[in-house]
């Protein structure tokens, strides 16, 4: 959990919806994901059932979000999807393998890690407690399990940025504005516990747990031995 200065707030870019979006689909199609593609406004439009200013002003509104990258080759455009692109549509495709298949589970490893110590001081503040208590049916002990996980961990764990989770709101106490996040049903060791994942965080190979109780105290662990996590999909 992490807070910032007065006056900010977290948030994303609008996502785009219809042909838009079908413009991007097409563009992963034809490659778009893998490396550059070429081909004119025209060409593209003509594919999607547009006119040639609607897929030129769809790509340049595209470009403008940061999800398509654009550069002039002779009479036509190279077209590229970038990391944003690519992740909003793994989001789409996720919203549609939900619909047909239902929620998401996964399953890794990691190792126990100390954290800076801040768990302790949000988890305590009363705008959390209220949301948690409510929304968990638990006030969690004040203070996060930090699990370390490996690249194929972090992987998985990205997911999890797709999926339906318990929301917890940001707020604002003291002057200050204190950041939201989403929490997601959890196991370590088969252990009952939340994910926590802050729309803000200053780790990067790090995710952290809550529970009703202090959780190294119930599964017996300190910084280094292993667990097992799992995540399952409100």
């Amino acid at each position: 959990m992490t807070a910032t200065g007065a006056g900010a707030r977290d948030g994303g870019r609008a996502r785009p919806k219809g042909e838009a979006l079908a413009v991007l689909r097409l563009l992963a199609q034809l490659g778009a994901d893998r490396g550059p593609v070429v081909l004119t406004s025209g060409e593209l439009g003509s594919r999607l059932g547009m006119s040639q200013q609607a897929a030129d002003r769809h790509l340049v509104s595209l470009e403008r979000r940061g999800l398509v990258s654009r550069a002039m080759a002779q009479r036509r455009q190279r077209l590229e999807l970038t990391a944003a692109g690519l992740d909003l549509l793994r989001g789409e495709y996720h919203a549609y393998r939900r619909i047909f298949e239902g929620p998401s589970r996964l399953t890794f490893d990691g190792t126990v890690a100390s954290g800076l110590g801040e768990g302790r001081y949000y988890l305590s503040q009363p705008g959390y407690v209220v949301q948690f208590s409510e929304r968990l049916g638990y006030a969690p002990y004040p203070g996060t399990l930090n699990v370390r996980v490996g690249a194929a961990g972090l992987a998985q764990v990205a997911l999890v940025g797709h999926w339906t989770g318990i929301r917890i709101d940001g707020f604002q106490a003291s002057g200050r504005t204190f950041g939201g996040a989403t929490c997601f049903s959890a196991r370590l060791n088969g252990h009952a516990c939340h994910l926590i994942h802050p729309d803000r965080t200053h780790y990067r190979d790090v995710v952290e747990f809550v529970a009703a109780g202090c959780l190294r105290d119930a599964l017996g662990v300190r910084d280094g031995d292993l667990v097992r996590v799992e995540l399952e999909e409100a």
